[in-house]
């Protein structure tokens, strides 16, 4: 599927970049008990880790706050997905398991410490766009309320926008049913390309591993 950064990103982010990993003909299914241990074990490390800090201190969270500032949302009004997973865990709220997509997208989020999304691809209509948000434009999130997105980075088809580094639309999640599949990594601007590329193809990896099919992978933004 063709995928753009819009020019308005690229000039408000000194090095934005995207991981896309496209999957097709993969098994969504209940995580293995391998998934279901390390998300546990890994959420009960962050949290002692986190005992004598401040979740905005860690790098990722950090630089993806700053990015939220540069497009121009309140990033303490509007916490990216990242930021969130880790404020649960630091509340010892962990993460149960979902499904096998979900969780593995939780996992690489919590490691990586930036936003993840995956989509159901044959729900997504026509090329993507990577853009800012419109006045006026929302959806309802898989949060169940209608957001607002102007001036949020926002992933875009046809139809408008489906995803976000804040929170996914309930129009293309991913489910038991989903066969092919669209991920996004939202990238920090400070990671180097082939550092880039190995934590993305590291994640295409494990994902093909649990729910098998093929994939393949892209970086976009500035290289």
């Amino acid at each position: 599927m063709e995928n753009q950064v819009s020019s308005e990103i690229l000039e408000q982010i000194p090095g934005f970049k995207l991981g896309v990993i496209e999957y097709r003909d993969i098994t969504v299914g209940d995580s293995p008990q391998m998934l279901k241990g390390r998300l546990q074990l890994f959420q009960e490390s962050i949290y002692f880790d986190l005992e004598n800090k401040q979740v905005t201190d860690l790098p990722g969270i950090k630089e993806w706050r700053n990015i939220f500032k540069k497009t121009g949302k309140d990033p303490n009004r509007y916490r990216h997905s990242a930021e969130s997973l880790f404020r649960r865990v630091q509340k010892q709220n962990y993460l149960s398991s979902v499904q096998s997509a979900i969780d593995i997208n939780n996992f690489f989020s919590l490691q990586y410490q930036v936003p993840i999304g995956i989509y159901d691809l044959d729900l997504v209509q026509g090329p993507v766009e990577i853009r800012i948000g419109k006045e006026g434009e929302e959806y309802i999130g898989l949060n169940g309320r209608k957001n607002s997105l102007d001036r949020l980075i926002v992933a875009a088809d046809k139809e408008g926008p489906f995803g976000s580094p804040f929170v996914d639309s309930e129009r293309t999640p991913v489910t038991y049913a989903t066969k092919n599949a669209l991920q996004i990594i939202y990238l920090r601007p400070s990671t180097r390309i082939e550092d880039a590329k190995k934590l993305t193809e590291s994640l295409m990896n494990m994902f093909t591993q649990i729910h098998g099919g093929e994939a393949s992978y892209r970086i976009f933004g500035c290289q």
